[in-house]
């Protein structure tokens, strides 16, 4: 049977060939009967897009990148006890930690938005995790494969940004951090840190909060400890008096930083966490521990995860929009190819306080 071209589906649909490409590759600009007409003739003759094609023709390759950071991805081990011809097995599954990944959680919701964005386009979406020990190579691979890039912060040296960025747009899931010429989309990192810690000085006096804080080289816990800092010292409280903590955005850490706490004998009135999963991490020990939050000791994190609206207690947190991060990363990607020479920008999107059963107590 002879393969459907385009020209066959701009006759079938009773359109022009470049209706059908705008509906293939930019839906949302075209009519919705024109559209249902052409997507009806698409289906009913079979027609599938030639890719190499659409390449040659524009000289891009309809698709954009979107790196990680590398997830842990170690599955939780399972004692295998009997095994059949039939590939069936009967396995001891072995509790796990409780441990819920941050990649699966903050950086679905990015990755949820970034495609959806870029469907509405009429892009597709590469994604690459950088895992190995060659990173470099990852990335150098998906850039010769895309018309741009976003990158989650942290996910490549700067060097490496600096070589991929003479070839395609890069944008930065983040803030700015030295100056760069990179476009970035973060949020009120700096605003929502402050307003939650000042709600914490303010409505319950609290006088000696901990930050516990993500990795040193995350510009975006920078932000949202300075934050922090400026709340205090509006207060009249001096940052530098008040101990730092290191959970490194893990929830694994965050537990060590808790037991810690424990063994110490002395909790503070409250910790301000740098992320969610610091936080979820800190109440999977108090609580064993009959410790009591929010009587004992408040616990606040940052991101807006949906674990954090499920805990016990729920926790008080600054609720990022993680899906529009990664909407407004595409977006920033489009408006680079479309504009290469204009001046790098930088979108803060806003973030809401939400304040829950973990500093409020049950009127939240």
């Amino acid at each position: 049977m002879k393969a459907a071209t385009v020209y066959d589906v701009a006759a079938h649909a009773g359109v022009s060939i470049a209706t059908v490409s705008r509906v293939l590759r930019r839906p949302g600009d075209v009519r919705a009967s024109t559209k249902a007409r052409v997507l009806a003739s698409v289906q009913e003759l079979g027609y599938v897009p030639s890719a190499s094609a659409r390449s040659l023709a524009a000289r891009r390759t309809g698709v954009l990148g979107l790196f990680f950071p590398s997830i842990d991805d170690e599955e939780n081990q399972a004692e295998a006890v009997f095994e059949q011809d039939t590939q069936v097995q009967l396995v001891v599954d072995i509790p796990d930690t409780g441990e819920v990944r941050p990649p699966n959680l903050y950086f679905d919701e990015v990755l949820r938005g970034s495609e959806r964005e870029a469907w509405r386009h009429g892009f597709a979406l590469m994604v690459g995790v950088g895992r190995g020990s060659n990173p470099a190579a990852m990335v150098n691979d998906i850039a010769g494969r895309v018309d741009g890039m976003a990158v989650l912060a942290r996910s490549v040296p700067d060097e490496l940004l600096d070589h991929v960025s003479r070839r395609i747009p890069v944008v930065l899931i983040a803030g700015p951090r030295r100056g760069d010429d990179y476009d970035h989309v973060s949020v009120s990192n700096t605003e929502g840190m402050r307003a939650l810690t000042g709600h914490l000085l303010d409505r319950h006096g609290v006088r000696d909060p901990v930050y516990v804080a993500g990795p040193a080289d995350s510009p975006d816990d920078a932000e949202r400890h300075l934050g922090f800092r400026q709340a205090l010292e509006a207060a009249g409280i001096d940052p530098a008096a008040l101990p730092v903590l290191r959970g490194n955005f893990s929830r694994v850490q965050a537990r060590a930083v808790a037991e810690e706490l424990l063994a110490a004998g002395t909790l503070p009135r409250a910790l301000v966490c740098g992320n969610d999963q610091m936080a979820l991490g800190l109440l999977d020990v108090f609580g064993p521990a009959g410790v009591r939050v929010p009587v004992d000791v408040i616990v606040t994190g940052f991101d807006g995860i949906d674990a954090g609206r499920l805990s016990t207690p729920r926790l008080t947190t600054v609720h990022q929009p993680m899906g529009d991060l990664g909407r407004a990363a595409v977006r920033a990607m489009l408006s680079r190819l479309e504009h290469p020479d204009q001046p790098p920008i930088t979108s803060r999107l806003p973030v809401k306080v939400l304040l829950r059963e973990s500093s409020e107590g049950a009127s939240a």
